[in-house]
């Protein structure tokens, strides 16, 4: 019997030590992590402007190197949590408070892309797009100056991570490689296959070098008109390098409740961002499609605009 005691400890003492084992060998280094993510940083500059080195720092930082438990549990490597009306999935832990309510994502690429509508759409961050692309240090004491940080230490640990790992050599938008945004594997028609991705549940493409609607719309077995209409666009508009062009039908809501209208920014771009329809986003704030917006105004992409009284 005290054999079998002993031999009944060693076995789930050698279980531990191999679990143990595994885990450390799964635990992903910052080498690893900016292997793993640096394209989708990079993305998200093109289409958002946020800074790569910016975005890749911060996701180091707040999902430690991508070993948090709210990173390999919920996909959230920004630390986001719900806030009022969030629409997506959610998971809770504890944090500042017990049980707070996080952000989940299906992929970490959302993940990637709802930092930066987060940062985007509120009008506190609104400053940090007025900065050169490669003025990461500004960029650092802005995000904290704005609030999105209580660690006093926030903007010196973010510039350590980028000038240690030299990552604001991903920041500058014109030298980067064009094959970050598209993949360089041959197929039939177009000698390469289309990167797909998910926001708002929607899937997108991000629109190649030298592409048009009719070759996104013949890769993906569409009419040119289902195109057109899915991202509200007339034949007359121009396709743009790096432009996210939405292959089905954008949502009737957005996951996040409002926005905050920026310099340039108009419905038809706002409904791009947040993967709603226009139509919606119009009738949700009762304004037509050319109407013209005004910096500071309010946007409402969940529920309809109240009338004031």
């Amino acid at each position: 019997m005290y054999l079998c005691s002993i031999m009944k400890y060693k076995l789930i003492y050698i279980l531990l030590t191999i679990a143990t084992a595994i885990q450390a060998q799964t635990r992903m280094t910052p080498e690893d992590y900016i292997k793993a993510y640096k394209d989708d940083a990079i993305k998200e500059m093109y289409l958002h402007k946020v800074p790569a080195c910016i975005t890749l720092a911060q996701g180091m930082l707040e999902s430690g190197n991508g070993n948090s438990l709210l990173c390999r549990n919920a996909n959230n490597h920004f630390g986001i949590k719900c806030h009022k009306e969030w629409g997506g999935e959610t998971y809770i832990m504890d944090d500042d408070s017990a049980n707070e309510c996080f952000r989940k994502y299906e992929s970490v690429l959302d993940s990637y892309s709802d930092h930066s509508l987060f940062l985007f759409s509120r009008s506190r961050y609104a400053p940090l797009f007025e900065l050169p692309m490669n003025d990461y240090k500004g960029w650092c004491y802005g995000l904290k100056a704005a609030g999105y940080a209580t660690d006093p230490r926030y903007p010196e640990r973010l510039i350590e991570l980028i000038e240690r790992y030299n990552l604001q050599d991903l920041n500058v938008i014109e030298n980067t490689p064009k094959q970050h945004i598209a993949s360089q594997t041959p197929l039939k028609s177009d000698l390469t296959i289309r990167e797909v991705y998910r926001f708002n549940h929607i899937r997108f493409v991000i629109a190649k070098e030298n592409d048009s609607f009719y070759k996104i719309a013949h890769d993906f077995n569409l009419e040119l008109e289902d195109i057109l209409t899915y991202n509200d666009l007339s034949k007359s508009d121009k396709l743009y390098y790096g432009q996210k062009i939405y292959i089905e039908k954008k949502r009737r809501k957005a996951l996040e409740p409002y926005h905050v209208v920026q310099k340039n920014e108009t419905l038809k771009s706002i409904s791009q961002l947040h993967g709603i329809r226009l139509s919606m986003l119009c009738k949700k704030n009762r304004l037509k499609p050319d109407d013209k917006l005004k910096v500071g105004d309010v946007l409402y992409l969940r529920q309809k605009k109240n009338l004031p009284k």
